[in-house]
């Protein structure tokens, strides 16, 4: 074990102008009236990640996470949406706390976004607290009418630091 004292970080999730904005949706078409009422970003209270110092710098390593019980609002029916996620990242200098995790996790149980949204928000707010080498998620959503989700978003970090690259597909 190393010698040093370990510095603990906070990053609180991203919000105001650097991520797009666009006008909520508020209907789908005239002749149903559906509405969208996704969770402003400013009202979801999400619980901040916490971090700490990784002491091994340059010997890689990867680390994997799964929740089974991720849960989140659907923005057009109000019911839940249940997932399993599967995080895999390599730290650079940081990594992230296990029950800050947990509870950020377990904080979008009152949020109303969609699927392939809280895939790259989590994404987002990982790279944020952490800046690690790489980064890998999947939400594999529960069957909903019939239809599988699963969606996936990946990070590399290159030579500089730059904007997550997101990946996402079904």
């Amino acid at each position: 074990m190393s010698d040093k004292k370990s510095k603990s970080k906070t990053v609180r999730p991203i919000t105001g102008a650097a991520n797009k904005k666009f006008p909520p949706l508020r209907e789908v078409t005239p002749e149903t009236r559906l509405e969208i009422r996704s969770t402003p970003e400013e009202q979801m209270n999400l619980y901040p990640l916490d971090t700490f110092e990784y002491e091994y710098p340059g010997s890689p390593v990867e680390i994997n996470f799964t929740s089974t019980e991720f849960t989140a609002i659907c923005p057009f029916s109000d019911f839940p949406d249940f997932a399993t996620l599967r995080i895999r990242y390599v730290p650079y200098r940081r990594c992230v706390e296990l029950k800050s995790l947990k509870l950020y996790i377990n904080s979008f149980r009152d949020v109303k976004i969609f699927h392939e949204h809280v895939v790259n928000r989590i994404l987002e707010d990982f790279v944020a607290a952490c800046d690690p080498l790489e980064f890998h998620l999947e939400g594999d959503f529960n069957l909903r009418g019939n239809i599988k989700t699963v969606i996936r978003a990946s990070y590399y970090r290159g030579p500089s630091k730059k904007t997550p690259a997101r990946i996402a597909r079904n």
